[in-house]
């Protein structure tokens, strides 16, 4: 007797829905670095985080609850969604803003891509089905490469303003890598739409207080700012969060990571295109360094595997 092989399970695809938020995604985040720029012209970062996260709450809430998505239950869950709006929101949300202050959007924007690489060493390190593999540790050591190229080892021989800026963004991208982490460990039972409404309920919290007490009441905005301000919460937080995931259920974390990609490229051509910045070499080779180290981390580029001698 004979039995059917066992079928295999449907690879996940970019469909047409798929492609378009990922296009949206990558253009939505990419415009944040330029929204940034506009809204340090009149609001200091800590406030830029505390108004980006408190205005995004509402959204999220009415979206979860039109949804009909369960709410969080216990202090546990709700500390664990605290932590998770700490380290995914407030920290990094804050780092980036204030390092932005100091070093060009676009710049930001290339240096901001290495979040994936954090997010795979750290995961290879915590988790055992995310091993260390031999592509993983070239992807890692291409990637980092890049941000050091990007980033100037000169720069961390005197750290000036600019130097302060770069790593500030890079510890931005640390952040991110250990929330992923602690949502995988301590948030895994809730569904995607309610975690991301209680971890922005959490950061909220957490950044309203925190600003006062570093920056004083907040003060008035120009119509520039207000607008960034607007388009860093209810698009870049709220409506993202959405899209985000929606594509991870549509077209999963492989595809997903694209999105990592293609908001650098958006970031420094808005850059460009805006406020007339420009790179330099160095942070172009930088850039290609961490997208090689990128597609190799995906799989996208296969290394060749060693022949066995004879």
């Amino acid at each position: 007797m004979t039995t059917a092989p066992a079928s295999r399970p449907a690879q996940k695809t970019l469909s047409p829905l798929a492609w378009t938020l990922l296009l949206a995604l990558a253009f939505i985040w990419g415009g944040t670095f330029l929204a940034n720029r506009f809204a340090l012209l009149t609001t200091p970062p800590a406030w830029i985080t505390a108004t980006r996260v408190t205005l995004a709450v509402p959204v999220l809430w009415a979206a979860a609850l039109l949804t009909r998505q369960p709410m969080p239950k216990g202090w546990r869950t709700w500390g664990a969604l605290l932590v998770m709006g700490a380290l995914n929101n407030v920290l990094p949300f804050t780092l980036i803003a204030w390092g932005q202050a100091h070093v060009p959007s676009s710049l930001a924007a290339i240096l901001n891509s290495s979040t994936a690489l954090w997010g795979m060493g750290l995961a290879a390190l915590v988790f055992a089905d995310e091993r260390m593999t031999r592509a993983k540790a070239v992807g890692l050591a291409l990637g980092f490469s890049g941000v050091v190229l990007v980033i100037g080892p000169s720069a961390l021989g005197g750290l000036d303003l600019r130097a302060l800026g770069q790593l500030s963004v890079i510890g931005a991208t640390l952040s991110y890598a250990v929330a992923g982490i602690w949502a995988r460990k301590m948030l895994s039972g809730l569904p995607p739409l309610t975690s991301a409404a209680g971890m922005l309920t959490g950061a909220a919290l957490l950044a309203l207080p925190l600003a006062w007490s570093m920056e004083g009441p907040p003060g008035g905005v120009t119509l520039p700012s207000a607008i960034a301000l607007l388009y860093l919460a209810l698009l870049a937080t709220a409506l993202a969060f959405i899209f985000y995931y929606r594509l991870m259920a549509t077209a999963g974390t492989g595809y997903t990571m694209l999105a990592t990609l293609l908001v650098a490229p958006v970031g420094v051509a808005l850059g460009a295109v805006v406020l007339g910045e420009s790179l330099s070499p160095q942070a172009w080779g930088g850039f290609a360094l961490i997208v090689l180290g990128l597609l190799t981390l995906n799989g996208r580029i296969r290394l060749a595997r060693a022949r066995p001698s004879r």
